[in-house]
């Protein structure tokens, strides 16, 4: 099936589809599979929202809990990233709002140390994408890395897809400014 999937992504939504409606119906290793082909994406994305590993996996582990819990009330199986990615973010802002008011009753700034120069692309994409406005930065994440199409994205961020359009040519724009040097 991995050949399958790495040569189409068509058949990995189908294989996710199928995986959706088999942990409906009760399977519980159709759910272990689903968060084994789930849990690096959703990391990933987490990791990118949060800029921090430890709170990216604790805003994972919450965000499993709810869609194990909820995945019943998914109606359309089709529509699981887009349904999960919204869970994620929603778990993400949790953390972050955590994280501010934490700050906040210790009085410290919520201004963050900036990161060294790029000593690398890999590292200069990160920089760039920290650099990004929250929801500019959620879908490009979304968009670029995880393949959501726009509509998925609006979805997930509860946004009209020209919105979404909007963001993700600031993003394209910013991006691109500061990987060529240019800060706009």
């Amino acid at each position: 099936m991995a050949a399958i999937e790495a040569s189409s992504p068509d058949a990995g939504r189908l294989y996710d589809e199928l995986l959706v409606t088999l942990v409906q119906s009760g399977d519980r290793r159709a759910g272990e599979r689903l968060a084994i082909r789930w849990q690096p994406r959703l990391a990933r994305t987490a990791r990118r929202l949060l800029g921090d590993e430890e709170a990216a996996l604790v805003a994972v582990q919450e965000a499993w809990l709810s869609i194990l819990r909820n995945i019943a009330g998914l109606r359309d199986p089709s529509r699981f990233a887009p349904w999960a990615f919204g869970i994620l973010r929603r778990r993400c802002a949790d953390r972050i709002r955590q994280a501010q008011a934490d700050r906040a009753r210790r009085g410290e700034s919520e201004d963050e140390p900036a990161l060294p120069a790029a000593a690398d692309d890999a590292l200069a994409i990160r920089q760039a994408f920290a650099a990004l406005p929250g929801e500019q930065r959620l879908a490009a994440q979304l968009f670029f890395v995880e393949g959501l199409t726009l509509a998925e994205i609006a979805e997930v961020q509860a946004v009209p897809p020209g919105t979404v359009k909007t963001r993700l040519f600031h993003a394209r724009r910013k991006l691109k400014a500061a990987l060529s040097g240019d800060e706009t």
